[in-house]
């Protein structure tokens, strides 16, 4: 048996037994239901199973639209699985605080060898009804991310103040960009308006922290001349995201997967890109200078752990030093504690999970479990940390709470 047919039949049996325990649920809660919002359910359960089916033949016969140079039939395809199994998962969590409140009392019935009442399915309708309204919500909510939030581009700005940055530099802007994942895109259109935003901010220069591709180098040909008509009075620069080297694809051999990396770099000086691999270099304006670099991605395991700061600083001289590194695990793990003084890294990664809350007054994502570093602004000491949200998507073809971003930092002299 192929590993990808495995697979397939593992996901199947698992969506099964998800999908029988919500079936027999429902017949319940469903039945004092008036019969348009009963045929409204099942319809869209229906409409799951299709869903699903498409999924499953497109793991066994073509795996790799799972992940690289998706359509829009394949993105709304994968966005509404994941907002049906999402939402029924919700359910079943509901269901389930019904089922084992009412063991404790039903194992003491049966060691008394008394007989078990029945169950209360008044308040197991309840119970159900309630999770069913409750599960409604992240299944639209992934709706919306998937129809308006993927490319509600965001303008992020940020002013940041330094005590040793150069005069000459005071004002200057930077509009980083990060994780653009062209293999997701499906809207040329769309993906222009977030271009054209990013080039009416003006910056001074323009960054880009990784991740241009989903893995395929050919899936960022047909933008390389939109992205190739940015430009900044002091240059765009880039680095490497762990999708950048291919690790999610099976390669014949290893020179296919070098050769496929080798392209992609290419690609970031045909769009006019000056790609820091582990290097740096001087930025000069006045007679004055900061130090720009890059690494290429330094993550923990699965992910590419190539990022060599020794190699980057070949000495440690004491000067304003910017530094764009794709994950921010790097900089908790070696950032800050290098000899090398780094007073502002750019990082981009995490993409917010694509999914969460942003209000002034809350900010939550799953993946700050994770990341703990998973956007905006952080500082230790006299040294700083952005995280980009990210200008693309990957996996669920949306967004919700969290935008994709465009950030503009002005750095600012610090008063002594």
């Amino acid at each position: 048996m192929s590993d990808h047919l495995f697979v397939a039949l593992i996901f199947l049996l698992v969506v099964l037994t998800i999908d029988i325990y919500v079936g027999v649920s429902l017949r319940k809660i469903l039945q004092p239901l008036r019969t348009w919002l009963r045929r409204l359910v099942w319809s869209l359960d229906i409409l799951s199973w299709m869903v699903t089916a498409i999924i499953l033949y497109t793991m066994i016969f073509n795996p790799r639209d799972g992940m690289y140079d998706r359509d829009l039939f394949e993105n709304i395809t994968v966005g509404l699985f994941m907002a049906f199994l999402v939402s029924k998962l919700l359910l079943i969590a509901f269901l389930l605080i019904q089922d084992v409140l009412g063991w404790p009392g039903k194992l003491r019935r049966a060691v008394r060898a008394q007989q078990a009442r029945p169950v209360n399915e008044s308040r197991r309708r309840f119970i159900g009804q309630t999770g069913l309204v409750l599960a409604s919500l992240p299944f639209t909510s992934l709706l919306w991310g998937m129809a308006k939030g993927r490319y509600n581009y965001a303008v992020k700005r940020q002013v940041l103040y330094f005590s040793d940055l150069p005069e000459a530099f005071e004002g200057f802007t930077i509009t980083q960009i990060s994780d653009i994942h062209s293999g997701s895109f499906d809207n040329m259109e769309a993906v222009q308006r977030g271009v054209d935003l990013i080039a009416a901010q003006n910056s001074d220069m323009i960054l880009f922290t990784g991740d241009l591709v989903n893995g395929m180098s050919y899936e960022i040909e047909p933008y390389l001349e939109m992205f190739g008509k940015l430009s900044a009075p002091f240059g765009k620069y880039s680095t490497m995201g762990n999708h950048d080297y291919g690790i999610y694809e099976e390669w014949e051999n290893e020179q296919q997967q070098i050769d496929n990396t080798d392209k992609i770099m290419d690609h970031h000086a045909t769009m006019g890109f000056r790609l820091l691999n582990n290097e740096s270099l001087k930025i000069e304006k006045d007679g004055q200078h900061f130090r720009l670099a890059g690494v290429e991605n330094w993550g923990k395991p699965p992910f590419p752990s190539k990022g060599d700061l020794d190699a980057t600083f070949p000495d440690t001289e004491r000067e304003f030093t910017v530094l764009m590194s794709h994950d921010p695990h790097h900089w908790d793990e070696k950032v800050l504690h290098h000899e090398k003084h780094v007073d502002l890294t750019l990082s981009g990664h995490t993409h917010g999970m694509q999914f969460g809350v942003e209000i002034p007054w809350l900010k939550w994502s799953p993946v700050q479990y994770v990341y703990p570093r998973w956007a905006g602004l952080y500082a230790e000491g006299r040294k700083m940390l952005y995280v980009n949200r990210g200008f693309g998507f990957i996996g669920y073809p949306g967004r919700v709470g969290v935008m994709p971003e465009i950030t503009v930092l002005e750095l600012r002299k610090e008063m002594a």
